[in-house]
């Protein structure tokens, strides 16, 4: 007489290893996204400085083609409140973007970080923790 084989449990089994690859790859395709928004944000956010800057700040001078000193304070030529307004998405959890602003011989330098963003999956290490972007515009 042929016995029967006890396949009680296979199905969970095999549930269990669907669900850990198919939730990986759910939370993978989740936090590449949010850094994809975080990113295009941060190069908005970067713009927006840099042209507030120029408009509220930077009038060339037309002989020497120079830029006034001591111009390069961003936080005076957009607020927080208008900061959150272009790019409310990096204010999502108490998080506060930084943003710098330096002035070369001939173009203004925006840099908009955010430096306590941490990607959700430990996969990717550290690499893409802090994300910035940075605009330059010459004049």
């Amino acid at each position: 007489m042929m016995r029967k084989l006890d396949n009680r449990g296979a199905a969970a089994f095999e549930f269990v290893l669907v669900f850990i690859a198919f939730f990986t790859l759910i939370f993978a395709i989740f936090d590449l996204g949010r850094y994809a928004i975080t990113m295009q944000s941060l190069r908005t956010l970067a713009s927006a400085g840099a042209r507030a800057t120029m408009i509220k700040c930077y009038t060339p001078n037309v002989t020497n083609n120079t830029a006034p000193s001591g111009c390069i304070d961003i936080n005076t030529y957009l607020p927080d409140p208008q900061r959150q307004n272009v790019a409310p998405f990096l204010y999502f959890g108490g998080l506060t973007p930084t943003m710098t602003a330096g002035s070369s011989s001939n173009n203004l330098t925006v840099t908009a970080s955010q430096a306590n963003f941490k990607m959700l999956m430990p996969i990717w290490g550290t690499g893409l923790n802090a994300p910035s972007a940075s605009t330059s515009i010459p004049f």
